[in-house]
């Protein structure tokens, strides 16, 4: 499964660079993450529970960081391992492109399941693994940017140092 997008962020480059490798934003940022922890240099172990259908499981995995050239571009690569649900890989292509507005994140990503997954069907994993990509990109530009609106203003002040660290 393959899938693009692109998503504009109100900040520079290096706020975005420096959000993408942080564990704290990636812990924020990835759906049912548990723990992140490791480097963008020796890759992160993670813990993710995830429901997909009917198939609910726990995956434990390892993301590498590669091709990076700070702050232009990176490639994502994860691993997990959900038990008798099978497993999950993929990779995103990530690219940072400066423009007026901040920053124009674009990626590519191509994901591949196996055992039980797998026998969910091609739409319901598709459908899955656009919907987690389109939720970890909107939560990055969330955690990035601040709220949207005032409701969510006191939530923003409790994770108000998320965006203190990648600053």
């Amino acid at each position: 499964m393959k899938m693009s997008d692109e998503k504009q962020i109100n900040a520079d480059r290096e706020t975005v660079w420096n959000a993408l490798t942080s564990p704290d934003v990636l812990q924020e940022c990835v759906p049912g993450a548990q723990d992140v922890s490791g480097s963008p240099e020796e890759g992160f172990e993670a813990t993710v529970t995830q429901k997909v259908g009917p198939v609910k499981a726990t995956f434990k995995g390892t993301v590498t960081f590669s091709e990076m050239e700070k702050p232009e571009k990176l490639t994502l690569t994860g691993e997990g391992k959900g038990g008798a649900a099978g497993f999950a890989k993929g990779s995103a292509a990530v690219t940072l492109t400066e423009n007026e507005g901040g920053t124009l994140l674009s990626y590519d990503v191509e994901a591949k399941v196996g055992g039980k997954l797998a026998q969910l069907g091609s739409r319901i994993v598709d459908g899955f693994a656009k919907k987690m990509a389109d939720q970890f990109f909107s939560r990055l530009e969330e955690v990035i940017e601040g709220p949207k609106d005032e409701d969510e203003e006191q939530e923003a002040e409790k994770k108000g140092w998320l965006k203190r660290l990648i600053s």
